[in-house]
């Protein structure tokens, strides 16, 4: 039949004449069924092979209607029979055999011999292995700890199971997120997410130990009898570490290359066998980075160790890899900028001299050095090679400073009030580099009701060596204390070895040579609720005076503001001559001073000190009133003023004394407020004063109080609060102390 394109298409439908295909006969036996099934599959796929191996020809389809009159033709369409016709095709019949089915090489089923099956008969021998049973590892108890309370742990009881237990714990505690946030308002989610967050904590800590096959069960809320559901009232852990790992083998790279391999890798505490530890790690890799800065490997580097974990061999296989990178040792030290500070000026107060092994910790020094002189914002210390290592030869390595000036002058006042004191008002102007290198110029003054005072000071830092001060101070003064007024012109020079704020000596020394000339009277003592200006006074007398201060100071203890151990031994010794109404007279003036310190426990610290002074060799009368020797105020017998421990005399006027004894003790208790930073300081000071050289103990004084204390970051700031036990009637009843760093 022709094929027909309808009219409005926007293709053309094409329909080609079909082979005949004939219907398969149903055959009631099985076989039979079987063999048309695979016919007829056989059949369709051949049928749509054939049709698509024909070349059908287009003006074969096209119909002579639609050649002739396109228009008419594709006008009238397809009639309904033609389109139920196509639908249906032709009618097969049920009895019409298969037509001959071209490239089908499927053999028919019929005759397809089929082989025969063996019966199979079951073996009796056939034995089934038995499977071994699976025993786990017993478990270890588990002690539980209540951290928080939101937060409990189980861990091993016994040591052996666990042995970094105690340090675990603790460290995990501090670490807590759980610990760290728990408060009343704390939800179910909030907990939850803070136990995951621990709970990859506990692995990662117990990975640092070692335990790289641990067990660590989180379980949150528990259900108690009588309820439907658990309620979140906590968190708790439960570890089982499991076996500890041991380090297998350990690579440090090109360490054995180094002249002193065999002392560097015995700094390197870590060796095949021990029990596996980051933490250990990390310690023997900064001792193994110290060694090799400290004898002379000055451009060593260490690469960040790595593990290699064995689970098979319970191992871990440490690799760090080191490269020392040659020996060297001390060159010259150059400056970058010679003309604030020269490069021999740095050479000096340098701890090194060249030709020395290098060491990190001597070039650290140096730069802590050039920053204590103030003179400086920014300071680096590069080292640069002069001469590389040959052979057994180590190289020469420079130093290079680098640093930035800061500013050098500076402008300072104060201004206070005192009940002792009264009005006090000083200012100052200091230069610190005038006098290249390290010359301070410092002018100064002071205007008050007891005090007025005008000055000059030049000082010279690292003076002919490290931390060597030679200070030239000359002054004029007009001074009223409680124990003698006095106008004072006087001329100082010292050269001092002592500790400072940034470096403690255990020993320190000062020698000097002082002159003045001085116009001084005993001030007489007040009455409660007398005006001292109707009080009449004695004519003035002047001395002459010529002295020799020496000084030294042992010092073991171990902070120089904040001790808690060690102790101070400090004597001090004047030599001096005097010359007052065309009299001389010659005298000593010596105290030696002693604290010890002692740490009770982790809150507690005791402190004590006692002092012993005498001044031998002339009549007390002979002394100016400023060179005797007087107690009180807040580094002698706290709750006195100061000088106003001294004998008196028919007069009512402290004469002072030529001996002098003090003792002191003191608690410092740290507590918990303000961060652990504040301490309270209960403390009780006495002291003796008298006229003759040997002490008589006549007149001892007593003060007691409580302080506190403070700690910053630069030491300790000092507020103490004292009274007198035994009082006089020229005595407060309560004195005030603030001052940096403790007592004594």
């Amino acid at each position: 039949m022709p094929a027909r394109v309808g009219a409005g298409c926007a293709g053309v439908a094409v329909q080609a004449r079909k082979p005949t295909i004939p219907v398969i006969a149903w055959q009631t036996s099985r076989r039979r069924k079987l063999a048309a099934g695979l016919a007829a599959i056989a059949l369709l796929a051949s049928e749509a092979a054939y049709a698509q191996s024909q070349d059908a020809r287009l003006e074969d389809l096209i119909p002579d209607e639609a050649v002739a009159n396109p228009d008419a033709w594709a006008t009238e369409g397809v009639t309904p029979e033609a389109q139920a016709a196509e639908l249906a095709g032709p009618e097969l019949e049920a009895d019409s055999p298969l037509a001959e089915l071209p490239e089908l090489s499927v053999p028919w089923p019929d005759d397809t011999p089929l082989p025969e099956l063996v019966e199979l008969t079951p073996e009796d021998d056939i034995e089934f292995a038995e499977l071994d049973p699976l025993v786990a590892p017993p478990a270890p108890e588990l002690e539980v700890r209540q951290l928080g309370p939101s937060l409990a742990i189980a861990y091993p009881t016994t040591a052996e199971d666990f042995p970094p237990r105690d340090d675990f714990l603790a460290r995990f505690e501090a670490l807590s997120s759980i610990e760290e946030y728990d408060n009343a308002d704390t939800n179910v989610a909030q907990l939850a997410a803070r136990a995951r967050q621990d709970e990859e904590l506990l692995n990662t800590l117990l990975r640092i130990y070692g335990y790289y096959d641990a067990q660590v069960t989180r379980t949150i809320g528990e259900l108690h009898p009588g309820e439907d559901k658990p309620e979140p009232r906590g968190v708790r852990f439960d570890i089982i570490p499991g076996p500890r790992y041991a380090f297998g083998q350990i690579d440090l790279g090109a360490l054995d290359t180094a002249p002193d391999a065999a002392a560097l890798r015995r700094a390197f505490e870590v060796t095949t066998g021990q029990d596996m530890s980051s933490d250990l790690v990390i310690e023997e890799q900064a001792d193994l980075d110290r060694m090799l800065g400290e004898t002379g490997y000055a451009f060593a580097s260490i690469e960040p160790p790595e593990f290699l974990v064995d689970h098979a061999r319970r191992e871990g296989d440490l690799t760090m890899r080191v490269d020392p990178k040659g020996k060297y040792t001390f060159g010259e030290v150059t400056s970058s900028d010679a003309a604030f500070l020269p490069s021999r000026h740095l050479a000096r107060i340098a701890r090194f001299e060249p030709g020395e092994i290098y060491q990190r910790s001597l070039s650290l020094d140096l730069r802590r050095a050039i920053t204590a002189t103030g003179l400086v914002s920014g300071v680096t210390i590069a080292e640069r090679e002069v001469t590389p290592p040959s052979g057994d030869q180590p190289g020469v390595v420079a130093m290079d400073v680098n640093f930035t000036r800061a500013p050098v002058r500076t402008i300072a006042g104060a201004i206070g009030y005192g009940s002792e004191e009264g009005f006090r008002l000083a200012a100052s102007w200091e230069h610190r580099n005038l006098f290249p290198p390290e010359g301070a110029l410092r002018l100064r003054g002071v205007l008050g009701t007891r005090e007025q005072l005008a000055g000059i000071t030049f000082r010279k830092n690292n003076f002919r060596g490290r931390d060597r001060v030679l200070t030239l101070d000359a002054y004029a003064s007009t001074l009223g204390t409680g124990a003698y007024e006095a106008r004072t012109a006087s001329l100082v020079g010292t050269y001092e070895h002592l500790s400072n704020l940034l470096y403690q000596k255990p020993f320190g020394w000062s020698v000097g040579l002082e002159v003045l000339a001085t116009s001084e009277r005993p001030r007489p003592v007040v009455p409660e609720g007398v005006d001292p200006d109707t009080l009449p006074l004695r004519p003035r007398e002047t001395f002459f005076i010529a002295a020799l201060p020496l000084y030294a100071l042992i010092d073991t203890s171990d902070d120089l503001l904040n001790p808690t151990k060690g102790f101070r031994l400090g004597a001090r010794l004047s030599p001096e001559a005097s010359r007052t109404n065309s009299a001389n007279s010659f005298y000593l003036r010596s105290q030696v001073d002693a604290t010890y310190y002692r740490q009770i426990n982790d809150r507690i610290v005791i402190a004590g000190r006692g002092a012993v002074a005498a001044i031998p060799g002339a009549e007390l009368f002979d002394i100016a009133p400023s060179r005797r020797l007087y107690a009180g105020g807040g580094t002698s017998v706290r709750g006195y003023g100061f000088q106003r421990i001294s004998p008196v005399n028919a007069l009512g006027e402290r004469t002072g004394g030529r001996s002098l004894v003090e003792g002191s003790i003191e608690a410092r208790v740290n507590t918990p407020w303000f961060g652990g930073a504040l301490q309270v300081v209960p403390f009780v000071d006495a002291a003796s004063v008298s006229t003759d050289v040997v002490p008589d103990f006549s007149d001892i004084r007593i003060g007691a109080g409580v302080g506190v204390r403070y700690l910053t970051g630069f030491g300790p700031i000092r507020v103490d609060v004292g009274v007198p036990l035994n009082k006089r009637a020229d005595d407060n009843w309560v004195a005030v102390y603030v001052s940096l760093g403790q007592a004594f």
